[in-house]
């Protein structure tokens, strides 16, 4: 049997059709596999250093009279939180995506708990004014720093009210994509990500939910209507904060 020498042009044809078919050589493999081990080695990276910083923004809470606690995870997150809301409590939250995502709405839901879901009420002040009275109001932050200064931006002002009087007790849930290096920087991640993210989110018409930057608009539906900047707490035990060592909220 005689074999007939390719032209390069039309081996090349043959050689792309054999990738096409059967998907990509070793060598391929291989520069995706190192490519998968340096993103892992990244993360794990991101992991440690999230870590190790979480003990200065918890020793920073601590200076100012509130609680911090780490959680590698959102699963040990909710075991924290759960933890610290006895059964039997009254709880409500503001917007809070994050303790969404870890299960905490869910479980207090399903649990042995007087969950306030405001939602669930046909006349919404009664909802939010009820929070004032709770055992445990639920939140995150729109932004902290790393030395344990809250930032928290609001539309109606119920969530950065409650946050500051009322409920005997207030739980966070932060991930640590929320940590900033000072209270400049959170000012903006709450203006620029946090704010710019929910406009789009709730379907405002705002100059950030079309252009994605914080404009400092006067805007009808903004919903940057009050900052709230909780730098201390005078009531010892009132203010809990789980960090946790994920991407949570906006």
């Amino acid at each position: 049997m005689r074999f007939r020498k390719l032209r390069p042009a039309k081996a090349g044809r043959i050689f792309t059709f054999f990738i096409d078919f059967y998907g990509a050589l070793p060598y391929d493999m291989d520069e995706n596999n190192r490519k998968m081990t340096k993103e892992a080695a990244m993360n794990q990276n991101i992991f440690k250093r999230n870590e190790l910083l979480a003990k200065r923004v918890i020793a920073g809470l601590k200076s100012r009279n509130m609680n911090g606690y780490y959680c590698a995870d959102r699963a040990s997150a909710l075991a924290q939180a759960l933890a610290l809301i006895p059964e039997g409590s009254s709880v409500t939250m503001g917007g809070a995506m994050s303790a969404h995502e870890i299960g905490l709405v869910d479980a207090l839901k399903a649990g042995n708990y007087n969950f306030i879901d405001r939602d669930e009420y046909e006349d919404k002040r009664a909802a939010m004014l009820a929070a004032y009275d709770a055992d445990f109001f639920l939140s995150s932050v729109n932004a902290m720093t790393d030395d344990g200064v809250l930032i928290n931006s609001d539309g109606n002002a119920n969530r950065v009210s409650a946050i500051a009087q009322g409920p005997r007790k207030v739980v966070f849930i932060v991930g640590m994509n929320k940590v900033c290096g000072d209270v400049d920087h959170a000012m903006k991640r709450a203006r620029n990500v946090a704010a710019t993210t929910n406009a789009q989110r709730f379907g405002l018409s705002t100059p950030c939910a079309k252009t994605g930057a914080c404009l400092n608009c006067k805007s009808p539906d903004t919903i940057c209507c009050q900052f709230l900047i909780t730098r201390f707490s005078r009531h010892t035990g009132r203010i809990h904060v789980i960090l946790v060592n994920d991407n949570l909220g906006f």
